[in-house]
């Protein structure tokens, strides 16, 4: 049963699924550092769609088996379900270590990718220690576990490194699985001490009866906009790592802190979602998120470019003959004809920090002394050099401002489902974690894709963009269709005043 009200041993349980969640969610995200170190090194030949399905195979493990996570965290309780989880991860994440071919690692990373069920198992187990009026802040600090995919890109490059001693010894990257499997174990050591057991109300349903929730389309609707919001940020956390690094050249330990610096913040900022979820409603607060989603996507899709176009030439305003060509003029029967010069700083020009696209123009001449040139004859083509830079340090605030407020969705969307599936959020969680863990399992291999389909590293943005429009005008629809069945009298009002000002502004 739900609790009326937060106790001690709530705060206690809340702090260990946060706790495992936490280490649950580095070892999920473990592949983006892993499998970039490894394709840098050339330990292993593998190329984009290579890399993309490795990043996506654990995440696409971690979703497919929450819903039946979360069935299993209704129907026992959080304390079996969680302890067991996390001994299960801990042996294909030490077999991984012995890996020595993609298929081999694409196994254990299958095995290792159920970390991913702990947060329906986490948001299930969570729920059922408080009251309906603080779930959205509880589930909101639990979410702030997945701060754990930050650690991960922090650290594992530099641990990386010295392992290997700077690549001098790359066989050594074997260390690194085992020293994570000590971690997932000593977790469900700590788990099963110190945890308590809880069931909901559903416990004793049938696995059948459980599942009826799922025939509401507002389950789907919220996994949508949970691909968006929890998938895309999966994605990101692992994609961001390569993106980096060949977008703006950046070793991967500073690849890796530019990654983490998008996924902190958005793990932290997740409790600051749940409240912002109690105190204004989750639909308000996905309003928001998914237009800021729009907006920051549209921004960062223009890639870092360099165009040469034809620009303004000079040519004669007389017939004659050219007696003199250089680089500053040309002269046409004794007539001097001033050119731009070409500017010396064109190969240094992306060491200054430059925030909109800069044009560069000059002069190269087309005609030879000796020549005869008729009237408006082309003396010397005009050359335009446009660049945009794509400033490293504005894309990078730009993303974390997007994973920030991802963050706050994530929380918006898990305060929607206890609100609409009081007895039902670990069946109504697992699945929508399902569609969220599919984000991030699909977006690698589509952005795979999409590099290779364009070669535009900035497709994925144009994708981004694009999901969030389609997020925002399904929530807008409906917010609308309810207000038409709730309010029918003040939604004839609001048509009638937008009819009234559009016949106005024809006729002016």
């Amino acid at each position: 049963m739900m609790e009326q009200k937060a106790t001690a041993t709530s705060h206690k349980v809340l702090f260990l699924n946060t706790l495992a969640f936490t280490v649950c969610f580095a070892a999920w995200m473990f592949n983006g550092v892993l499998v970039t170190f490894l394709a840098d090194n050339q330990v292993f030949d593998w190329g984009p769609v290579e890399i993309g399905w490795l990043m996506g195979i654990p995440v696409l493990t971690g979703s497919i088996f929450r819903l039946p996570a979360g069935m299993l965290t209704d129907k026992f309780g959080g304390k079996p379900v969680y302890g067991t989880l996390l001994f299960l991860c801990a042996i294909p994440m030490f077999l991984l270590s012995k890996a020595d071919s993609f298929t081999t690692f694409a196994l254990c990373s299958f095995g290792f990718g159920l970390a991913g069920v702990s947060f329906s198992i986490g948001i299930a187990f969570s729920s059922v220690w408080y009251p309906r009026e603080r779930q959205g802040t509880a589930l909101g600090i639990f979410g702030a576990g997945n701060a754990g995919a930050a650690l991960t890109t922090m650290f594992a490059p530099t641990i990386l490194n010295r392992l290997t001693d700077n690549g001098a010894n790359l066989d050594a990257w074997r260390q690194l699985p085992i020293y994570y499997a000590i971690m997932l174990a000593a977790m469900g050591v700590v788990f099963f001490i110190f945890s308590e057991n809880k069931k909901p109300a559903s416990s004793t349903k049938t696995f059948t009866q459980m599942l009826t929730p799922l025939k509401n389309v507002r389950v789907w609707r919220f996994g949508l906009y949970y691909f968006l919001v929890f998938g895309c940020f999966v994605a990101f956390s692992q994609w961001l790592v390569p993106y980096f690094v060949n977008v703006y050249y950046l070793p991967l330990v500073t690849a890796g802190l530019f990654a983490s610096a998008f996924s902190l913040p958005s793990g932290v900022i997740r409790a600051l979602g749940g409240w912002l979820s109690d105190l204004f409603g989750g639909r308000t607060v996905m309003y928001w998120v998914l237009g800021a989603s729009v907006v920051i996507s549209f921004l960062v899709i223009v890639p870092k470019m360099e165009i040469y176009s034809p620009g303004r030439g000079v040519m004669a305003k007389r017939a004659g003959v050219v007696t003199a060509v250089n680089p500053e003029s040309i002269a046409v029967d004794g007539k001097s004809y001033k050119l731009k010069l070409k500017p010396q700083n064109l190969e240094t020009f992306d060491d200054q920090m430059l925030i909109l696209p800069t044009k560069q123009a000059w002069h190269e001449p087309v005609v030879e002394v000796g020549q005869q040139v008729r009237k408006k004859e082309l003396l010397a083509k005009g050359v335009t050099r446009i660049f945009f830079q794509a400033n490293v340090w504005i894309f990078a605030i730009l993303i974390i401002m997007l994973g920030s407020i991802w963050g706050i969705g994530k929380a918006a969307v898990y305060k929607l489902i206890p609100d609409y599936f009081p007895d039902e959020v670990g069946v109504v969680g697992g699945m929508v974690g399902v569609l969220g863990g599919l984000g991030g399992f699909f977006c690698p291999i589509i952005f795979g894709y999409l590099l290779e389909w364009t070669g535009l590293w900035t497709s994925c943005w144009i994708f981004m963009c694009a999901l969030s429009l389609v997020c925002l005008l399904w929530l807008h629809l409906t917010v609308q269709k309810l207000m038409r069945e709730k309010h029918p009298e003040d939604m004839q009002k609001i048509e009638q005043d937008k009819q009234t000002i559009i016949e106005e502004a024809l006729k002016e």
